[in-house]
């Protein structure tokens, strides 16, 4: 069984009935779930994920009113629920796995992780967020939220980035991806600098990810479940098979010939999506066209590779 539906199982089976035993009146305002940190609340755990924060589990989310009236009792009940569940658990948990599940309040779940109790509003508050901590707080899913709050939020957030920044960002990952990939690498291997054509190709192969998920309209999640979120997607899926290439031990020239058919499938999504005519098939010559479909005049006014 995978973790998400030993949630809800464990919530609907076992949370569920003590709110409706214990807090009849705070049941109605309860909002339920599993977002965060850990595989499972991306759907990428399997047999390894079980060796740690791993197992029956979910979170309660309380607007803050209710929070500073019922948060300690409510959490001093969750700790009392069975720890095993459906013949799975207890719950393993390291040092740095606490607090994944429990109590929060609304607010207070979102601010530890982007320092917001809300959805970025503004352009800088936007700039500021670690794209994974977006991703870790939109991922999951919410059993039930009857008031809203919490829904309201992540559905903020799961908006996606205001266009002009993912146009710029679009924009920063096509220069640097010529840059690292289509120029670098097999120029750091001519000049018989191995360590940089590895380093050369693993920068391409982050931003690479990275764009791909920026033309799905998606958060790149953590660095280790990147690759796995790509199979995923519904635009450029097939370019995680690439990208593994990419990390094997093929050989340098087809990795080179890789590097070029990657870029040739982002231009023609980038052509789709109406950001480039195309023109080139180097695409650090294609970023100055897409720089003009942005309105905002301080993101347009922004290095070729800043975001």
């Amino acid at each position: 069984m995978k973790g998400l539906e030993l949630s809800r199982r464990y919530f609907e089976e076992v949370g569920r009935p003590m709110l409706e035993e214990k807090f009849s009146e705070l049941q109605p305002r309860v909002a339920a779930g599993l977002v965060g940190e850990g595989s499972e609340c991306f759907g990428f755990d399997d047999e390894v994920s079980r060796d740690h924060d791993w197992g029956p589990g979910f979170c309660l989310w309380l607007t803050a009113e209710d929070y500073a009236k019922y948060g300690q009792e409510l959490q001093a009940a969750y700790l009392t629920l069975p720890r095993s569940f459906a013949g799975v658990g207890p719950r393993s948990q390291s040092p740095q796995g606490d607090g994944r599940v429990g109590v929060f309040p609304v607010g207070g779940f979102y601010a530890r992780f982007i320092g917001l109790e809300r959805a970025p509003q503004t352009m800088r508050e936007w700039r500021a967020l670690p794209e994974r901590y977006l991703a870790t707080v939109s991922n999951g899913e919410v059993f039930c939220d009857p008031v809203g709050e919490f829904t309201a939020i992540r559905e903020g957030i799961l908006a996606f980035y205001p266009e002009d920044l993912r146009i710029k960002k679009l924009v920063a990952r096509a220069a640097i991806m010529a840059q690292s990939g289509q120029y670098n690498f097999t120029r750091c291997l001519r000049h018989g600098e191995p360590v940089a054509a590895q380093l050369a190709l693993a920068e391409f192969i982050k931003t690479g990810i990275s764009m791909v998920f920026l033309l799905n309209k998606r958060y790149t999640p953590y660095y280790k479940w990147c690759h796995r979120g790509l199979k995923e997607l519904p635009r450029l899926a097939g370019t995680a098979e690439q990208f593994a290439v990419l990390a094997s031990a093929a050989p340098d020239k087809r990795k080179a010939d890789v590097v070029e058919e990657i870029c040739a499938a982002v231009t023609e999504e980038l052509k789709r999506q109406g950001l480039t005519m195309g023109g080139s098939d180097f695409l650090l010559d294609l970023c100055p066209g897409m720089m003009e479909h942005i309105q905002d005049p301080d993101i347009r006014r922004l290095h070729i590779m800043a975001e």
